[in-house]
Order: structure tokens, then sequence, then C-alpha cells
């Protein structure tokens, strides 16, 4: 009888983010399935659910963009060596070289099988091309797919293996509400957004999100008379001077149809009290992970059409695809949203198939 797999993912921290969220839901379905699961990371706050779910986690801090990480690669080797992994995978590029450079050196019988998933559109740049090194490439949509064939024409084709981001339905179930509770607090905190049309932004406060193009529509909508609200939910950056910029267009416009909450742990109340939710991003995604949420709780969406987000769209909900930079087409299509509210069904996003086609690839290279 063959011994179990044992499957290692590597990654910089385990503080939260979709690779981070990737990682964990692998790894819990990994021990479902009786596999060994291993984490190498520098720790974080999902450390601990991570090893209560079953993983074993070690200890490095391969994401530090620093001379003194090129320390690591030989104890790097000689856990590889030690755990006699049958799969390594690299989610990120630092660690991955770090990885790689210890993976090189290994004996050919102590060599695990190498696999990647490219995550996001990387600058084009020989650093980002260690993520094209695996045996097998996993894009996380087509649209990483188009990226890797145009820009790294060295990567075999056949390598490439697309495997969509997937979420629980569970998670987001379709015509969830949130209880009454969670409502009473939400407008003890946020008062001025009872009984008004939602418009939701959900991201990193950076100048990629589309913020300017949100202030602008806000504006003209105050302009008309219209009380449509907009919820800005998102992370401010360290040094918060994007943060400034847009309150000062705020003040300057005395727009008072803006609610910034910070960063947020209820998205799934917040997709559900939204009447719409928007994705504007000035620079194409590599996937649209908001978009498939709020389409699963049944919450539509308005994106522009590129990138990750056009293409879910497209599968999911076309009727909320609007040229990239429309700011009229945007204005049209939210007001004809919130007139006649759209029939949404659940998107063809499944964790459960994200993770079986996954494991696939882990077994499959394995019997190579």
């Amino acid at each position: 009888m063959n011994a179990p797999l044992h499957i290692c993912q590597i990654l910089p921290a385990l503080n939260g983010g979709g690779v981070e969220r990737g990682t964990l839901e692998i790894a819990r379905a990994l021990v479902a399935k009786g596999i060994t699961s291993s984490v190498i990371s520098a720790g974080g706050r999902l450390r601990r659910q991570l090893i209560d779910e079953g993983s074993q986690h070690f200890e490095l801090a391969l994401g530090k963009k620093s001379l003194r990480s090129l320390a690591l690669i030989q104890p790097l080797r000689q856990l590889f060596r030690e755990q006699s992994f049958d799969v390594i995978h690299l989610r990120s590029r630092l660690p991955a070289w770090i990885a790689w450079l210890a993976w090189r050196k290994l004996p050919a019988d102590k060599k695990a099988h190498l696999l990647t998933t490219v995550h996001g559109l990387y600058s084009v740049s020989p650093y980002s091309a260690i993520m094209t090194r695996g045996e097998r490439v996993i894009a996380v949509s087509e649209t990483i797919q188009s990226y890797l064939l145009k820009h790294y024409p060295q990567l075999p084709p056949e390598n490439i293996v697309v495997i969509p981001r997937g979420i629980d339905s569970n998670e987001f179930p379709p015509g969830f509400q949130p209880s009454e509770e969670w409502r009473r607090d939400w407008f003890q905190q946020f008062p001025q957004l009872r009984g008004r049309p939602l418009l939701l932004l959900a991201g990193r406060l950076t100048r990629l999100k589309g913020h300017q193009d949100l202030l602008h529509l806000m504006s003209r909508l105050q302009a008309k008379g219209q009380d449509t609200q907009a919820i800005i939910v998102g992370e401010e950056s360290k040094k918060g001077n994007y943060l400034n910029e847009l309150k000062a267009f705020i003040c300057s416009h005395n727009l008072q149809n803006i609610t910034f909450t910070g960063a947020r742990k209820d998205m799934k109340e917040i997709y559900a009290l939204s009447d719409i939710v928007l994705s504007l991003s000035s620079r194409p995604e590599s996937f649209g992970r908001t978009v498939i949420e709020a389409l699963s709780i049944g919450t539509p969406v308005i994106g522009y059409d590129h990138g990750g987000v056009g293409e879910v769209l497209a599968q999911a909900f076309p009727d909320g695809i609007i040229p990239l930079g429309d700011r009229m087409a945007l204005e049209q299509r939210i007001n004809h949203f919130l007139a006649h509210p759209p029939i949404v069904t659940p998107p063809p996003y499944h964790l459960q198939t994200m993770n079986e086609q996954t494991i696939s690839l882990y077994q499959t290279l394995c019997r190579c």
C-alpha cells in the first residue's frame, strides 16, 4: 500500500488575504482526504487556525525582501530533506525563489514535484518568471493564462492549468439576510445609511481600485438630488496619503453621500445589505473574488469589462458589464438596476471544485 501523499504549500505569511485564504482552503481539503498537509511561512494570525484544522506549520520568514533571506536557503533545503514532501506548491515570488534555490541542489531522489500558482498579473520580469518554473503552473483565471502565454513564451502552454478560484456557498449563501442584531448595530454606527439605496465598493484603499470614479459618480448623483449612498470598505494604506486625497475631494465637493468603514470582517452582511456592488479597478485584476461573493448572495454587481472581473461577469452576470472607465455607462446602469432590480443566480465558481481540481493535479504529478 502506498504511503499517503505529503503536500507542502509555501507563502510569505498567514495574516489574511486571498492567497492566504486559498492556502488554508486547500490545506483543509487535503486533511479531509487523509493527505498530509504542511505550510511554510512566517506565521501570522491564521497560523493557529491552520494547525487546528490539521496541518503542520514550519516557520520561516521567506517573504522579506532582504539579502538576509538568502541565508534561509540551507535551512529550507534541510527541511525539504527531512520532510520528504511529494509536492511543493509555491504561491508567491520571493518565497518561490528561495524554495527553488533550495530545491534545485537536492539529489534527484529527494526532489519533490514543483508546482506554482500565479495569483496576480505581476510585472513582467526575470524576477516574476520564477512562477513559471513549476512542472505545472496553475492560472487562477483565463486572464492569467492569457498573461502567461503572452509574456512567457518559454512556458509550454500544456504546462498551464486553469483552476478558477471558488467560494463556499455555505459561507455566502444565496438569499442571505443579516440578523436584526447586526442591522441594529450597523445603523447605530452608520445612521446615514438607513433607508437609502446603497452602493458598495470593497477593496484596499489604493489608486487602482477606482475610488475616484465612484466619487465623481456620487458627486453627479448628489447634484441631481438622488439620495443614493456609497459605502467604501477597505484597509487604509500605511501612509494614508491616498485616503487624505479622497477626503479632500469629498470636502471640496461637499459630498454627503460617502461612508468609509475601514476594513471589515462582516462582508457577507454588507454584501446583503447593499443594493449594488461595484468593481471599478483601473487595471485588470487576476480574478474577481468580491464579484462572486456578492453574486453568490444575490446582490447584483457592476464592473468594468477587463481582466478577471470582466471574465467572471461575462460568465456569471453579463448584465453587470460596462466598458472600462465609462462613467456615464456606470451611472446609467446603476439607475437602471435601482429602478429594476435584476435577478441574480449563483455564479459557477465553487470551492469544492477548486479543491478537487487542485488535489487531482497533485495526484497526477505524483503519478508521473
